[in-house]
């Protein structure tokens, strides 16, 4: 990235001298300096020397209604003048958080009407690992402790959170916490090999009964799930996987936890990706979409069964200083209320992702590109050496040799690994598209050709 703003410079010396980045190798950032953001308007942002950029990841996940909604910060505004901030705590609410929850119930599957708010999808995962276990504890079972996750499966990276997760690289860090497994994930095309999708499907969810049994189903409280993984690549299960899954949930007294953060508030084309799946989940995370990103805020919805065993239970001690925040919780309340009178989620399904699946279909022509798969706002495009053997450029940094050139040609598009990821604003219009999907493609040669 040429620099020719000298503030950028010195934003850059701010960064190197005062600031530590999340998820940064800082001696990297150090050499190299951050891009500097500095504006946002709809689905694009521009840095600090003046370049406009499409952002193909609503920030990390989350911009649903696009940048620059002046009826959010007014939202915020409004909410900070009349009650700035007040606690949950000691028998107390505020109109906001009791509102949203009312408005978050509305939307949610049928028979979860109850809401515990936090400050992310982190701390939301943090709160099912306390909840489960305290369930169980009021229901006269408390030997049921442990959390069955999925390898690289991601639910946060608060203790708890990144435990729960499956992410190597965290866990090496900081290793994981006891009463947490994991199982295969259902990614046919990193790890399917020469079985069919459908039967690989089968294989990945059998090995949630297999993990049940080998721990026992008087031990196990819950299974921990996406219904797509989204920081893991995007990973789309196939057709057969949550079919088998919820016939083996069926069979098990255990609950079942959707980590919804990513998928929920229409990034599938349904409300929440349980919906899409017909899953039913005992409790779900939630985060991201919930504010567009515009104000940090999460929660579980829960069950109205479990959330009844719980309000007969006695204290839960448990909770934040900012749970239900209610400027958060206003933000929140006007997002949904945008998202629902302007019909984004009925124009995602009917409209924009089917224009979008059939656009990134397109790449898969293309010579580096493996598979392209996707759902809703959500997109993956494999690298690849060879597309018969499925073979990468093993060593060479595929991924991150396009997300730069990505980020030279003003695309912000995500690598994991050597799998390109994408999950525009649900905004996105139809030109947008074919703008991300032909920057894509751009990106795409200049890759190989650096490879070649």
């Amino acid at each position: 990235m040429s620099v020719n703003n000298p503030q950028t410079r010195e934003w850059q010396t701010l960064s190197s001298e005062h600031h530590l980045a999340p998820f940064s190798d800082y001696k990297q950032l150090k050499e190299k300096g951050p891009r500097i953001i500095t504006k946002a308007e709809g689905v694009h942002l521009w840095d600090s020397e003046g370049n406009k950029i499409l952002d193909g990841m609503a920030g990390l996940w989350c911009v649903a209604v696009g940048y620059g909604r002046e009826e959010l910060v007014k939202a915020a505004a409004e909410q900070m003048r009349e009650l700035p901030y007040y606690n949950l705590f000691f028998q107390t609410a505020h109109p906001p958080a009791l509102e949203l929850a009312k408005a978050v119930s509305a939307v949610a599957p049928k028979g979860m009407t109850h809401v515990f708010f936090t400050g992310s999808g982190s701390e939301g995962n943090d709160t099912n690992l306390r909840m489960v276990r305290h369930y169980w504890a009021l229901k006269g079972k408390p030997q049921k402790q442990v959390i069955i996750g999925r390898i690289n499966g991601y639910h946060g990276s608060t203790v708890a959170g990144a435990a729960l997760g499956g992410m190597k690289g965290m866990h090496d860090q900081a290793g994981t916490l006891p009463g947490i497994e994991h199982i295969p994930q259902p990614y046919w095309f990193g790890e399917g090999g020469d079985m069919t999708p459908d039967a690989f499907g089968i294989w990945a969810a059998e090995q949630l009964e297999k993990k049940i049994l080998e721990v026992g189903e008087d031990k196990v409280a819950a299974f921990i799930a996406e219904p797509i993984q989204g920081a893991g690549g995007v990973i789309i299960p196939p057709d057969s996987y949550w079919p088998k899954v919820k016939e083996i949930l069926a069979k098990y007294e255990i609950l079942f936890i959707a980590d919804e953060v990513i998928c929920g508030f229409g990034r599938t084309g349904e409300w929440f990706g349980s919906d899409y799946y017909d899953l039913k989940p005992d409790l779900m995370t939630i985060a991201k979409g919930l504010t567009s990103g515009y104000i940090p805020m999460g929660g579980v919805i829960v069950r109205d069964e479990v959330a009844k065993v719980l309000g007969e239970g006695g204290d839960f001690n448990h909770g934040f200083t900012y749970s239900g925040h209610p400027v958060a919780a206003a933000v929140g309340l006007e997002n949904l209320r945008i998202l629902r009178d302007e019909k984004i989620i009925e124009r995602v399904h009917a409209e924009t992702a089917p224009y979008l699946q059939k656009r990134l279909r397109e790449l898969g022509d293309h010579p580096l590109v493996g598979e392209v798969r996707g759902l809703g706002m959500l997109g993956a495009i494999e690298l690849v050496k060879d597309k018969a053997t499925r073979a990468r450029y093993e060593g060479q940094g595929a991924g991150m040799i396009c997300r730069q050139h990505c980020f030279d040609n003003g695309l912000i598009m995500r690598a994991v690994g050597d799998t390109m990821i994408i999950a525009p604003p649900l905004v996105i219009s139809h030109a947008e598209i074919d703008e991300l999907v032909e920057k894509a493609r751009k990106c795409l040669d200049l890759t190989l050709e650096a490879l070649n």
